[in-house]
């Protein structure tokens, strides 16, 4: 039995592959699995970026017992441009209710205004729309105009790089829905309403490239990337020890700290060195010692632009995630390095509590929670028709989210959407009585129609 509810996020990192799957936005598995076809975030294999993606989705497929057929893809900040656009479109001489079709002539028409020859369109977020030119509001339909304008910011990745993500994941047997700015899920998860309203920094510190974003009144501001991340602290373990690089990884989860005043000499570990004719000890703190330098390199190069850019006096501070926070002391090195305090974010459901799938969940949970603006938005860039009306008897009921449900045009263009590939779909198994529930929101509603002024 098809169940529209469940969607699947896929975080195509540089050294992992992280699909997460959710239903009705609640996580019911997770799976990462090794990638060697990217070297700092960029594809240079896509027969091995296919190979990961295909056993991460297998893997987490049956880790929930279901067919997966398509998914909703991250695509990272150092890939991102943003774009002002505007758009106009006459809706009648005479003034006539606006609808589905009117708001999608805007939108493509500003899209069209921003767009560029090498470069496609990722996605749209719409500050305000104008009816007849005076009127701000965030949705006009049913509304009455003449004539419906749209302004906002247009986010767009280069064509190259972006076939190729698309050509790995076709490769890999599925279907990419919709792709979803990276820096946005993450914040939509990792920050609170404060911390995106009166300013913060999101430090994503990756496995290939480590980025600084920074978030304040619901906007981008500023993004750095570093291209260097948690697998040159890796070569760095590696060189200096004489090890091979999977010994490498290894012993820095087991051993590593980013601070080395948490490491103890006391504590030693063997290691098998290349040339040497027998095991040799090391303790923590030269081991720690290897990454802090690299750490401090990639903290100091990322904090030179927010300095530059005066981003270090947000109120929200900074907020840590990405595989490489995981080494303990990330955040008092960060703290003490940049003057700013700092903390640590990782997803807290069962089977996802470590900070590598933060862009995966923030993926599926930035899915659940768009509006039916932001689901026009998409037909229009990914070519997706308008949502028939379903049966109301086979409709999902709707679920009430802090006194308040969505409305059920908004319903029905959801469930439309996901059961016509506009939304990760998955077969999942009949015995799940959860997956004819569909949760419905709009306490983001503002926040996406409104991130960029």
């Amino acid at each position: 039995m098809e169940n529209s509810n469940l969607l699947v996020g896929l975080d195509i990192g540089t050294t992992s592959v992280k699909a997460v799957v959710a239903d009705s936005g609640k996580v019911i598995g997770a799976v990462t699995t090794p990638n060697s076809g990217m070297r700092h975030g960029q594809i240079v294999d896509i027969d091995q970026t296919a190979s990961a993606i295909s056993r991460a989705l297998k893997g987490v497929a049956e880790k929930t017992n279901a067919k997966i057929y398509s998914v909703v893809t991250g695509i990272p900040v150092g890939m991102l441009q943003l774009e002002t656009a505007t758009g106009f479109a006459n809706v009648g001489e005479q003034g006539q209710e606006v609808n589905n079709d009117d708001v999608k002539r805007t939108i493509r028409s500003a899209i069209h205004s921003a767009a560029k020859d090498d470069r496609e369109a990722i996605t749209f977020l719409p500050s305000r729309f104008l009816i007849d030119g005076k009127t701000e509001v965030d949705d006009p339909r049913k509304m009455i105009a003449r004539s419906l304008g749209v302004s906002g910011i247009l986010l767009t990745a280069p064509t190259s790089p972006l076939h190729n993500i698309k050509k790995a994941i076709e490769r890999a047997g599925y279907h990419n829905n919709f792709f979803v700015p990276t820096p946005l899920a993450i914040s939509s998860v990792a920050l609170n309403e404060s911390e995106k309203t009166f300013g913060s920094v999101i430090i994503d510190l990756g496995g290939g490239v480590s980025t600084a974003t920074v978030i304040k009144n619901g906007q981008i501001k500023y993004a750095n990337i570093d291209l260097e991340g948690g697998s040159d602290i890796t070569n760095d373990i590696s060189a200096v020890l004489s090890i091979s690089k999977k010994d490498a990884e290894q012993i820095k989860l087991d051993y590593g700290f980013a601070d080395p005043q948490f490491a103890s000499k006391n504590d030693k570990f063997a290691i098998n060195s290349v040339g040497a004719n027998s095991q040799q000890m090391v303790d923590e703190v030269y081991l720690s010692e290897i990454i802090n330098a690299r750490l401090e390199q990639i903290l100091t190069r990322l904090g030179k632009g927010l300095v530059k850019h005066n981003a270090l006096k947000q109120p929200g501070g900074i907020v840590i995630t990405g595989g490489s926070s995981l080494l303990q002391g990330i955040d008092s090195l960060t703290a003490n390095g940049l003057n700013v305090k700092a903390r640590i974010y990782e997803p807290d459901q069962i089977g996802m509590r470590n900070p590598i799938y933060t862009a995966a969940y923030g993926i599926v949970h930035y899915s659940y929670k768009m509006s039916e603006i932001d689901y026009l938005v998409n037909g229009v860039i990914y070519g997706f028709g308008e949502p028939a009306v379903e049966d109301p008897v086979s409709q999902p009921k709707s679920t009430k989210i802090s006194k308040s449900t969505t409305s059920n045009s908004e319903s029905e263009a959801k469930e439309a959407y996901n059961r016509s590939k506009m939304s990760a779909r998955t077969e999942s198994a009949p015995d799940d009585e959860n997956n004819t529930k569909q949760e419905k929101t709009n306490s983001l509603k503002s926040f996406f129609k409104k991130f960029f002024d």
